[in-house]
């Protein structure tokens, strides 16, 4: 008791540390999880290998991913037999994870997996101990169970959907009708497994789902002969004895870190939240009616769209008016027509005019052309009801996609695409909606595709090509005659997007921050704040079992 008391105080100094440092360890960090490939073998001394593959998508204007947590079932492992790599190099920086209470951390170094670029993560840990539990099973003879819980990320910092393959290879010596498995916790693919013989002769069981995502808890399990492992191999857990002092004083201790954290987690969150409205809240009263005419930049800015991804949406814009090339796209550099065409907007032209300068200068221009824009869409909207204008602007979004679907060939496709392309661009959820409306192909890639992507080789096109009105029933511009495949033509769309967006805005919270001063300012206090940490964010795994007599071996958390 006097010892929980202890540790009771150590903890209410700590956190008023923590209170101090306010937001130090607060980032920008976003990514995805595309692809999560984990082996687990059981091997024949009772021991597991467990091995990752990972294939991370950091987010435009995200922080690095430099650090990079996986969660393991327990603290049996040496530290010196992992291995690691990051895209082929190998990781010499591993050590105990300072955020999962069992895990290690992977300092990736001059690996760091910068915004919108890909990178994928490889780790294998050997002698993993005590994974194994007495079996239920209802067998003439003894079996033992296995259940896993993969790692996983924080809600907070991973987003979209991950392509899971979770196999588990049992140890040697089994026959086929021996194994089981357990049916799979909050799987959304078959539970029932893939199974058969790997290569080196031993039943797996395989679940794979292109539908899960790298921040929920999966649990996979099975159970076979207990005679293949040595007897020591498989643990008992003692049976449980309750202290109730022990145990009021230890809620007492989880309670206060719960309150304390959801305090600091409320105020990073809510500070970072408020960075990103860039609209003044008296932009909200509502009018009278909607305001139609809007061009899809204003709309996007009515919505509080990122920053990031509108000024693509200029660049697109400009691109598409025949007003600009990328000539290179790492260093990010655009040449401008001269004379610039009569029919860019004013924001089109600042845009044009701040990305002809040095870095430093341009993201202060940038600021600037934003924060003239938004006041101008402030100022448009006086009388008028933003939610009713928001709702029809959604919906010009969906009837444009629509209008793109509907279409019965490539060529018609690639026509339709192009005349609502500025309002396709608006849809929070274009990544995915490209990468679905052009799986499949040719692409027939548009005239101002030359400008757009510096890698493509099309001879010159003249002039430029305007979008018609959101009316869905305008006419485009002519098709060229080259194509892409489609998966290529949705990628390049997707990647090169992200691409602008972090060379061009780099961090978006402080650049949105910079905009937010001036059009939607926050009252002045007088609490000061620092910067630093790692990136993404830790979570402990919480194991439950689906059979009486085992325990999960279990994995979370992560940067």
């Amino acid at each position: 008791m006097k010892t929980c008391k202890r540790i009771l105080t150590s903890l209410l100094l700590l956190l008023i540390l923590l209170l101090q440092a306010g937001t130090a360890s607060a980032q920008n960090y976003s990514f995805q999880l595309t692809r999560s490939l984990v082996d687990v073998f059981l091997e024949a001394d009772g021991s597991a290998t467990i091995q990752y593959v990972l294939d991370f998508a950091n987010d435009a204007g995200a922080s690095p991913i430099d650090f990079v947590d996986i969660g393991l079932p327990n603290d049996n492992y040496s530290l010196s037999q992992i291995t690691a790599s990051v895209n082929g190099q190998p990781i010499t920086d591993i050590e105990n994870s300072p955020y999962v209470t069992h895990g290690i951390a992977l300092g990736l170094g001059s690996g760091a997996i910068q915004p919108g670029q890909n990178g994928r993560v490889e780790v294998r840990v050997p002698n993993v101990t005590g994974i194994l539990f007495p079996g239920t099973e209802k067998e003439a003879e003894k079996y033992a169970s296995f259940q896993f819980m993969p790692n996983y990320f924080d809600s907070q910092f991973v987003n979209g959907n991950t392509d899971l393959t979770v196999t588990i290879h049992l140890p040697p010596g089994i026959e086929p009708e021996q194994p089981r498995y357990y049916p799979p916790k909050n799987w959304p693919g078959p539970s029932e497994p893939e199974s058969g013989f790997d290569e080196q002769g031993r039943i797996f069981y395989r679940w794979q789902s292109a539908q899960a995502n790298g921040s929920s808890q999966y649990t996979f399990g099975c159970a076979f002969p207990a005679r293949v492992v040595p007897e020591s191999a498989i643990t008992t857990p003692p049976p449980a004895k309750i202290n109730y002092e022990d145990l009021c004083c230890v809620g007492g201790i989880i309670g206060f870190i719960g309150f304390f954290v959801a305090i600091i987690v409320g105020s990073v969150y809510g500070s970072r939240k408020r960075k990103l409205q860039y609209l003044p809240p008296k932009i909200s009263i509502e009018g009278h009616g909607i305001k139609r005419g809007l061009t899809a930049i204003e709309a996007a800015i009515l919505m509080e769209q990122p920053l990031d991804k509108i000024l693509t949406m200029i660049l697109f814009s400009t691109i598409k008016k025949g007003a600009a090339t990328v000539v290179s796209r790492d260093p990010l550099k655009i040449e401008t027509t001269d004379p610039l065409p009569e029919s860019l907007q004013e924001y089109e032209v600042d845009f044009l005019n701040a990305m002809k300068k040095k870095e430093a200068d341009r993201r202060k221009d940038l600021q600037d052309l934003m924060i003239k824009t938004v006041k101008s869409v402030q100022e448009k909207m006086k009388g008028f009801s933003r939610k009713e204008t928001v709702e029809y602007y959604k919906k010009i979004v969906d009837q444009a996609w629509e209008y793109v679907e509907k279409a019965e060939t490539p060529e018609v496709k690639m026509k339709k695409f192009d005349e609502v392309m500025d309002w396709t661009l608006l849809d929070r959820k274009y990544d995915d909606r490209t990468r679905d409306v052009f799986r499949t192909g040719p692409v027939f890639v548009p005239t101002w595709w030359g400008r757009w992507d510096p890698t493509f080789n099309r001879p010159a096109v003249s002039g430029g090509h305007m979008a018609a009105p959101p009316n869905i029933g305008g006419t485009g511009g002519s098709i060229s005659l080259p194509t892409l495949p489609g998966s290529d033509f949705a990628v390049s769309m997707v990647n090169g997007i992200q691409n602008f967006s972090s060379k061009v805005v780099g961090d978006i919270t402080s650049f949105t921050s910079g905009i937010t001063d001036k059009t939607n300012p926050v009252p002045k206090t007088t609490t000061s704040s620092s910067r630093g940490g790692r990136s993404g964010g830790g979570c402990a795994c919480a194991c439950a079992c689906a059979c009486a007599g085992c325990a999960c071996a279990c994995a979370g958390g992560g940067r």
